[in-house]
């Protein structure tokens, strides 16, 4: 009896340990995955497409467990288990709904798709093409991978809301190549070893169809003698014989995995910029604003177009009018009309194919309605492109002229498309503001009547594929930045979606980056929001242009702050691309004359800015206890957050010395300085927060590392792209405010700090046809008028100016000469919008605009012409040897030459407009 219970309890113990391991190797294993048998059916010779969506579906169910096999057939058979992919319109479709009695879903329209359960546990996908097709098959993986199994019942249908969703990539590089200008980037495995790169594009491409992407733009300014050879110009090649073959095939492999994702590839080009080996055999430029249209260049373009088309007929083209061309006028719509739109046709004919490829106009520096009226009639898979907020990111609420563009755009006979473009404003640091990027999505439809987007990458445009962080290994964008590539694709697919949706959906996704729960996710989805509110205010009130030209993020001087005019404000930024509001100059002003204030002001935006760069912080440190995975990446973000931090506070006490310094220009109230001085202090105390922060965790700050950028200080040759380069520029302004205000205090007097000392001339031999004139008073500046100069600068008199006709200079200036040293060239510039007058270096107009060291006004206000505007001026710098300079359409004055070491200082001399006093420049110089 006891053998007989000790025998029953060894069994009992044995069974239980038996069932205890079995648990923990269950426990251990993790959840039991879906089984069963699935059987993806697609119709007979099935589209590119279907196949790779079906692929993308079959991998998502044997991730959970699922043996799956895909097989085309041409109708259903009896089996279960089935999920049947095609279009709605297809055979196998329209039989499988009747036989399998599946309930009619609503019809989907472009790219749309319909998932519904049907008997014999079998699953449809109909789309309303192929593409609707593969994004059905791409939701219902989704679905499997968040849910690990297929859903018993399924009933829906989606689709897009913005016709062309697209993202770019810059075939391009931070600096120029020798021997080259800007754009000129041959695709070569030298320059762009990545362009060669297959497994990298196919992540790339990858992650667009994930986002439900259909466009990918390339962008470059002459990629034609890269791609193509043309019987008549053979010599126009760029690149050697192996490295063309290269680029064939790269290019048809790019094109047909692109196809295949439902992409459009895009190839963008400037107009007009020739090759090299084209423009040396010619004894041209490769480009120049300032030249006519010929016959040669319209040749050479038109069939490099038409060889393109031919070779590559799965491919777009985008098309920049402006920049390289000079001006807004029939010049833009006849190249279009008369060369462009006629290649493409050309490759066409030569194809024997009507399916035309999508043209879209870049609305960049060109009257982009007066171009698609005329174009429409002749070609009408057109499309229109702008910028949404410039080259930033700065509100969603654009408003003023920039959005009447926008919306007559809109209003034409074809799709109109938002660029979110270059991001200056917010490079390097990660963006993931959903809120900010739902709400610009929302009035790219609503104020802009838009319905398309084009998005730039978030940060390191010119660098990549790499981002700027400091890592063992570079990072890829396309790994760093999802959250940004993800939020923008969402909103374009459908941007009315409810908030509270949204925060659960991104704290959901940033909870798996991370390994947290829901509510930790949530904290991080709060730190990126607040964040994302720093940047745009700051630009949007306190920057002087929407341009690539300034790097926010690298700070500004406090001369730039209180007077931005000389540094050729862009007022659109302020008009168009921000709330109604008021710059610190204004603000300054209204203050001083007691009068009421108007929408968004400075000392708004400052103390907001340190209120989201607090509350960012703060969310994120609630967020990280909670981190299990990526915490490499984590501690990147968490580092993102206080740099932003830091430079929302330097900002917002630097606008607070630059409006106490304001007021003392009208109170002449010594208290007013004195205040201002500790706040500058402070400011430079948060830029050495920002330099420990960042000298370890990023290589730069902007990737575009050439003379185009300006502010705040002139970047050449990769200078002035970290902040602890900064540091000295800050705190020398601070040491030179800081003595200028002993002197003050001394004296008890103002000080005037400009040298009038005049200038000299240097010695240059003239060899265009020309006369000239001693600048003074009373003196004929043009040959061809009897209009008189009557006041300058008192450092201008005496210089020897160029005299020329009025008349030809409306057609078009060319200076040639000589010189056997360094020079520079002063131009004196009408300080007003017409025809009539050169247009001002406008380097968010013209990316050559600053060849010469000509984009800033040395002078403002400098000469006086009777009956004309006052004239401000510029300089142009040469170095020993003979030149041809052209200076495009309109009247300037050419005041003369000086040596390149003459200095020549930068201020307001008053004639003409608002007097000079109280300018304060000179207390940070």
């Amino acid at each position: 009896m006891r053998r007989s219970l000790w025998k029953h309890l060894a069994t009992r113990y044995v069974l239980l340990g038996c069932l205890l391991l079995s648990s923990l190797c269950v426990q251990a294993a993790g959840p039991v995955s879906a089984t069963g048998q699935r059987t993806i059916v697609l119709p007979k010779k099935a589209h590119a497409r279907l196949r790779y969506g079906a692929e993308r579906l079959a991998t998502a169910l044997r991730a959970v467990g699922y043996k799956v096999n895909i097989t085309e057939q041409d109708k259903v058979g009896g089996k279960k288990g089935l999920i049947i992919v095609g279009r709605a319109t297809d055979a196998l479709l329209q039989q499988a709904a009747s036989v399998l009695h599946a309930q009619q879903a609503k019809a989907a329209g472009k790219e749309g798709f319909a998932i519904v359960s049907a008997d014999k546990n079998t699953i449809l996908i109909s789309g309303a093409d192929n593409t609707g097709a593969l994004y059905g098959c791409l939701e219902l993986a989704e679905q499997v991978q968040s849910q690990q199994k297929l859903s018993g019942n399924i009933r829906l249908t989606d689709q897009p809301e913005m016709v062309l969703r697209g993202a770019c990539i810059g075939v391009q590089k931070p600096y120029y190549l020798p021997g080259r200008t800007v754009y000129e980037y041959p695709y070569t495995p030298e320059t762009f070893p990545w362009l060669y790169d297959k497994a990298l594009w196919v992540k790339y491409l990858d992650m667009l169809a994930d986002n439900r992407m259909n466009s990918l733009y390339l962008w470059n300014g002459h990629p034609f003698a890269s791609l193509v050879r043309l019987k008549d110009y053979p010599y126009a090649v760029e690149v050697d014989d192996a490295t063309f073959r290269k680029n064939e095939e790269m290019y048809r492999f790019l094109a047909q995995e692109a196809d295949k994702r439902g992409i459009w590839v895009i190839q963008m080009f400037y107009n007009i910029i020739v090759s090299k080996p084209f423009a040396e055999h010619h004894g041209i430029k490769t480009q120049d604003r300032a030249r006519p249209i010929t016959p040669l260049l319209s040749d050479y373009t038109r069939k490099s177009i038409a060889a393109f088309v031919e070779k590559y007929p799965n491919v777009g083209l985008m098309v920049a009018l402006g920049e390289a061309m000079e001006g807004v006028g029939q010049d833009d719509v006849d190249w279009f009309t008369q060369t462009i739109i006629p290649g493409v046709q050309d490759g066409l004919r030569a194809l024997g194919q009507t399916e035309q490829p999508p043209i879209v106009l870049r609305a960049h520096d060109t009257d982009a309605p007066r171009v698609i009226k005329a174009a429409l009639p002749l070609y009408k898979n057109l499309y229109t492109e702008a910028k949404f907020n410039g080259e930033a990111l700065t509100t969603y609420t654009p408003r003023g002229s920039w959005a009447e563009l926008h919306r007559t755009l809109s209003g034409m006979n074809s799709v109109h498309i938002e660029n979110v473009h270059i991001l200056a404003n917010l490079e390097p640091f990660r963006y993931g503001s959903a809120d900010f990027i739902q709400k610009s999505v929302q009035a790219m439809h609503g104020t802009y009547g838009a319905n398309g987007l084009h998005l730039y990458p978030q940060a390191s445009y010119w660098d990549w594929p790499y981002t700027a962080d400091k890592t063992p290994e570079r990072l890829l964008q396309v790994d760093r930045d999802w959250l940004w590539y993800k939020q923008w694709a969402r909103y374009a697919w459908k941007a009315d979606r409810p908030r509270p949706q949204e925060i659960d959906y991104w704290g959901q996704q940033l909870g798996q980056q991370f390994g947290t729960d829901a509510a930790a996710g949530k904290q991080v989805l709060e730190a990126y929001e607040q964040a994302g509110e720093i940047e745009p205010k700051l630009l949007r009130r306190y920057g002087i242009t929407d341009g690539n030209r300034q790097t926010l993020t690298l700070g500004m001087l406090m001369t730039q702050l209180i007077n931005p005019r000389r540094y050729g404000l862009f007022t659109l930024l302020y008009e168009s691309e921000a709330p109604e509001g008021e710059m610190i100059i204004e603000y300054a002003e209204k203050e001083a004359k007691g009068e009421k204030h108007i929408g968004e002001t400075p000392p708004q935006v400052a103390a907001e800015v340190v209120a989201h760069g607090q509350a960012a912080v703060a969310a994120i440190e609630r967020a990280a206890p909670a981190v299990t995975k990526n915490q490499a990446e984590f501690a990147r973000v968490k580092n993102d957050l206080y740099c932003q931090q830091a430079l929302a506070n330097f900002y917002a006490d630097k606008v607070q010395a630059a409006l106490l310094t304001l007021r003392y220009k009208y109170s002449k109230n010594m208290a007013d300085l004195q205040a201002a001085e500790p706040y500058l202090v402070r400011s430079v105390q948060h830029w050495q927060r920002m330099v420990e922060l960042t000298k370890d965790t990023y290589l730069y700050a902007n990737s575009m590392q050439t003379a185009q950028r300006k502010i705040p200080m002139r970047g050449v040759d990769a200078t002035y792209i970290t902040w602890a380069e900064m540091l000295p520029v800050y705190q020398k302004e601070l040491a030179s405010f800081q003595g200028h205000l002993t002197q003050l205090k001394s004296t008890n007097a103002q000080l005037t700090m400009v040298d009038t000392s005049p200038l000299r001339n240097a010695p240059v031999t003239i060899l265009s046809k020309a006369g000239s004139f001693r600048s003074g008073p009373g003196q004929s500046i043009f040959a061809d008028t009897t209009v008189l100069l009557t006041a300058l600068a008192p450092e201008l008199a005496g210089l020897k100016g160029i005299r020329l006709d009025q008349a030809q200079m409306r057609k078009g200036t060319e200076l040639r000469f000589t010189t056997k040293q360094p020079v520079k060239l002063l131009v004196g510039y009408f300080n007003a919008k017409s025809p009539r007058y050169l247009p001002v270096p406008t380097l968010e107009i013209d990316a050559s605009a600053n060849d010469y060291g000509q984009a800033d006004i040395k002078i403002s206000n400098a000469v006086t012409v009777a009956g004309l505007p006052p004239v401000n001026v510029h300089t142009y710098s040469f170095k020993a040897g003979t030149h041809t300079l052209n200076l495009g359409k309109g009247v300037a004055l050419l005041l003369g030459f000086v040596p390149a070491e003459e200095p020549i200082r930068t201020y307001n001399a008053g004639l003409g407009a608002a007097n000079k006093d109280g300018e304060l420049d000179w207390l940070f110089e």
